[in-house]
C-alpha cells in the first residue's frame, strides 16, 4: 500500500516534534512541550486518518495497525501526565517506547487490506480499541516506574515515586474497565451475549482483577510496597498475554472469537 510506505515521513516528523518537546521539559519550557507534543500528535494522527480512509475501515485489525495507536497514545499520555503532574521525564519516557513500536513497525511491515470481518463491522470497534490501547498505554508507562523502583534505584521508593505509579496505575485501570465495558456491548451486538468467558475474555478479566489488586494493596496498607511493584509487573505480563500473547495460544486459535490472525 503506497499511503503505508510514506508512514516513515510522517513518523520522523512526529518523533523529531517529541524529541524536541521532551528535551523543552528538561529545561522547564513547559509551554513549548506542549505544543511541540500536540503538533507531533496531530500529525501522527493525520496519518491514522488518512490510513482510516484510505482502507475504508478503522485501522485496528492487524498487530502493526494496534501498534500504530500504541504509538500514537503513549506521547499522549506522557502529555496528560506532564500537563496533569508536571514529571520532567515522562515526555523523554514516552518518546523512547513510540519510536520502540515505530520501529517495529518499520521494520516488520504487515499487510493491510480492506476486508474486514462482518464481526467486527461494529459502532463499538473503534471505542473499544482506542480506549484499551490509550489504558495500555498508561498501564506500560507505570510498569517502566515499576522496573525503575525494582532494579535500578534498588532503595525503599519515595512517596513521590509510589505516587507517580499509583496515578498512572488509576487512569491506565479506569479505561481498562471503560475499554471493557465497550467491548461487553460490542459482544452483545455481535454474538449475542455480553461475557462468555472465552480465552480472550478471561485473560482480560485476570488482568482486570490484577490490577485491581495492586490499587487495593496501595489503598489498605503502604507497608507493601514491593510487593505492590511486583504485582504490577505481573499484572503486566497478564496484559502482553491479552493483547497479544493470546495469538500464539493453540487453545485460543481453536476457540476464541477475539483471535483474526496476526495478518
Amino acid at each position: 500500500m503506497k499511503l503505508w510506505d510514506n508512514f516513515i515521513w510522517f513518523a520522523l516528523v512526529s518523533v523529531a516534534m517529541w524529541t524536541f518537546a521532551a528535551f523543552a521539559a528538561w529545561k522547564n519550557r513547559r509551554s513549548i512541550a506542549i505544543g511541540l507534543t500536540s503538533l507531533g500528535l496531530l500529525v501522527f494522527f493525520a496519518y491514522i486518518m488518512l490510513l482510516w480512509i484510505t482502507l475504508e475501515r478503522p485501522p485496528m485489525r492487524t498487530m502493526g495497525e494496534t501498534r500504530l495507536w500504541y504509538s500514537f497514545f503513549l506521547p499522549l499520555a506522557g502529555l496528560i501526565t506532564y500537563t496533569r503532574w508536571r514529571y520532567k521525564w515522562i515526555l523523554s519516557f514516552s518518546t523512547v517506547l513510540a519510536v520502540v513500536f515505530i520501529c517495529v513497525n518499520l521494520f516488520k511491515p504487515e499487510i493491510h487490506t480492506k476486508a474486514l470481518m462482518p464481526a467486527l463491522q461494529s459502532a463499538w470497534f473503534a471505542p473499544h480499541v482506542i480506549v484499551y490501547m490509550f489504558a495500555y498505554a498508561m498501564l506500560g508507562a507505570a510498569t517502566v516506574m515499576a522496573v525503575y523502583l525494582l532494579f535500578v534505584k534498588k532503595t525503599e521508593p519515595s512517596d513521590n515515586e509510589m505516587e507517580i505509579t499509583d496515578n498512572m496505575v488509576d487512569v491506565g485501570w479506569a479505561f481498562l474497565s471503560i475499554g471493557m465495558l465497550f467491548g461487553a456491548l460490542w459482544a452483545k451486538e455481535a454474538w449475542g451475549h455480553y461475557w462468555s468467558w472465552d480465552p480472550k475474555e478471561t485473560w482480560a478479566a485476570a488482568t482486570w482483577m490484577a490490577y485491581l489488586l495492586y490499587i487495593h494493596l496501595r489503598l489498605t496498607n503502604h507497608k507493601y510496597t514491593v510487593i505492590s511493584l511486583w504485582c504490577l509487573l505481573f499484572s503486566f505480563i497478564l496484559l502482553q498475554m491479552c493483547w497479544w500473547g493470546i495469538n500464539y495460544l493453540p487453545s485460543a486459535q481453536a476457540t476464541s472469537v477475539h483471535t483474526y490472525g496476526m495478518n
